[in-house]
């Protein structure tokens, strides 16, 4: 299947606007970085400790009913989120004295007419967090290494700073669409994270496949047409998956229900800047450093 054929499009020269956009993304997205690191941005208990519950009510409940009633019993702060079908409501609180079993004590009192039981209860100490804060960051800095040596071993120690580049570049987006929608840092993030990290190389391998094939075809061509003419060979193939991709993702996002929300929104998010970056960031940044960028326009006109 092939969407589109014998396209022409010059995606080297739209590099420095390219640049620009993800130098922009890429800051935010640092400062999204600082922000977790100082634990000043919406960090989710699996960081910064608390409780989790899920409970299922036998009749329907809301979570302003809830609210109110874990509000009579002096717990005050408290995330709610209503899961479609079932009565069931989540409950999360963030570093507080209250346990698992005060909470299902004050609805016990202040519900009575509504029986409920615990799906699940997950309690996270801070000490905890500060340690899957560390283990992410390690695995982070892990797959960032194992995927240059990857690709340095399969192509070329160049392809392979463009790869890990391009990967990055994921990463920040993702986190800085995150941090501006002050949305939830949580586990199901990173997971999300390493997820699209993988996604987003494999996009780039097979990019990076017709640009070695084709430079050896091609050795008296300028590098940028070589380029511009894999990217063009690729694209229908990367638009298919891209797209096939996103919808799966965003299916998840509109029908999987609360509790995979923000993974699944961090999946949209993901397949739509990795399929950029396979594009925009990590062949640019091969080609310019293949050859000098000047010289190589200069033979191209």
């Amino acid at each position: 299947m092939e969407l589109l054929r014998n396209t022409n499009i010059d995606f080297m020269g739209l590099r420095k606007i390219s640049f620009i956009i993800s130098g922009i993304v890429a800051i935010v997205g640092i400062l999204g970085v600082i922000a977790i690191g100082r634990g000043t941005t919406n960090m989710g208990i699996d960081f910064s400790g608390g409780i989790a519950m899920q409970v299922k009510f036998t009749q329907p409940v809301t979570t302003q009913i809830v609210r109110d009633a874990l509000g009579k019993g002096g717990i005050h702060e408290v995330e709610l989120q209503e899961i479609t079908g079932g009565n069931q409501i989540l409950v999360k609180m963030h570093k507080s004295e209250k346990t698992a079993q005060s909470v299902e004590e004050v609805l016990k009192q202040q519900i009575p007419g509504n029986p409920f039981t615990v799906e699940s209860s997950t309690e996270i100490g801070p000490s905890i967090g500060e340690k899957l804060k560390k283990d992410t960051l390690i695995a982070v800095a892990l797959s960032m290494l194992g995927i240059i040596l990857y690709i340095a071993w399969r192509f070329d120690f160049k392809f392979g700073v463009g790869a890990v580049v391009a990967t990055m570049h994921d990463v920040l987006a993702m986190i800085a669409v995150f941090y501006v929608l002050h949305k939830e840092v949580n586990i199901l993030l990173i997971t999300a994270v390493l997820t699209i990290a993988g996604y987003s190389l494999t996009d780039t391998v097979v990019v990076f496949d017709r640009i070695r094939e084709n430079m050896h075809k091609s050795l008296k061509d300028p590098m940028f047409v070589v380029f511009n003419r894999s990217i063009n060979e690729t694209l229908s193939r990367t638009i298919i998956t891209s797209v096939t991709t996103f919808l799966a993702a965003i299916s998840l996002y509109l029908f999987g229900g609360e509790v995979i929300n923000d993974f699944a929104f961090a999946l949209v998010v993901g397949v739509v800047v990795a399929t950029y970056s396979s594009i925009f960031v990590a062949s640019p940044i091969v080609a310019l450093w293949e050859k000098n960028p000047e010289a190589t326009e200069a033979k191209a006109a």
